[in-house]
């Protein structure tokens, strides 16, 4: 019997490993063997093939680009929507502490962010002390400047993984293989600004094959810190420290 790997707690929310089940699964429609598949979900775990890890290469960051253009081109039904087969929100973080994740139905990408995104991250971190009222401040307007639809573009809502950041990619002797999703319907440039927030190997080449298939829409590089907003509110929330000023900071530059 070929190997597996079990992801196992006793503590996460009730249908969180459902909840990422049916995020691969809808990934996995269009991305093929760049989505890991799912063997078995349970109530308390989720059991996926044991992937044998392999150096990173320049050819698998490029078969992944253009695999995550396709990806993002299969669409959602809208801004905010859950993969399909799934009702209600989500959850994003580490295992030990998932964050709820909203999921609902917007029609512009930029209102989604702001009441979906910052506003609900925003108020978390205000709870629990992290964020003091002059950040929120920031935080607040940026929601305002978002909801107006200031840094929208006419990108349709594209099918996310929606936790895209280095460590969710694993390189096999076979290719690059994406795992531990939250997926959505967003807009296609967080998944990519995600992969740079802790940098992906041969990122330049992977984004170049990706433009390729699905060329980004002009000024995406100057939106790339605005789409990482939202990955540093949460390290913030979760993690504090130097994150904080950091979440803050890309938040007023696009205020």
């Amino acid at each position: 019997m070929p190997r597996r790997f079990r992801k196992s707690s006793a503590t996460v929310p009730p249908g969180y490993f459902a909840w990422e089940a049916t995020g691969l699964r809808w990934l996995g429609e269009a991305g093929g063997d760049a989505v890991v598949p799912v063997l078995d979900v349970g109530p308390t775990h989720l059991e996926l093939p044991y992937l044998a890890e392999g150096p990173p290469s320049v050819r698998a960051a490029e078969d992944l680009g253009r695999a995550l253009a396709r990806i993002h081109g299969a669409g959602a039904d809208a801004f905010g929507a859950p993969p399909a087969g799934w009702d209600g929100d989500g959850w994003l973080g580490p295992l030990s502490e998932p964050l709820p994740l909203r999921l609902g139905s917007w029609p512009a990408w930029g209102v989604f962010a702001a009441e979906a995104r910052v506003l609900p991250l925003a108020r978390t971190g205000r709870e629990r002390g992290v964020f003091g009222p002059e950040q929120v401040a920031v935080l607040e307007r940026l929601a305002r400047t978002l909801a107006a639809g200031t840094h929208d573009t006419d990108d349709p809502p594209a099918r996310l993984h929606g936790d895209l950041w280095a460590g969710n990619v694993l390189w096999t002797p076979a290719g690059a293989v994406v795992v531990d999703p939250a997926a959505h319907g967003g807009h296609r440039e967080a998944d990519l600004a995600m992969l740079a927030v802790f940098g992906a190997p041969s990122l330049p080449r992977l984004l170049a094959a990706y433009d390729e298939v699905a060329p980004l829409a002009s000024g995406w590089r100057e939106r790339v810190l605005l789409h990482q907003v939202h990955p540093l509110l949460v390290h913030a929330v979760l993690f504090g420290g130097s994150y904080v000023p950091r979440a803050v900071d890309a938040a007023a530059h696009y205020a």
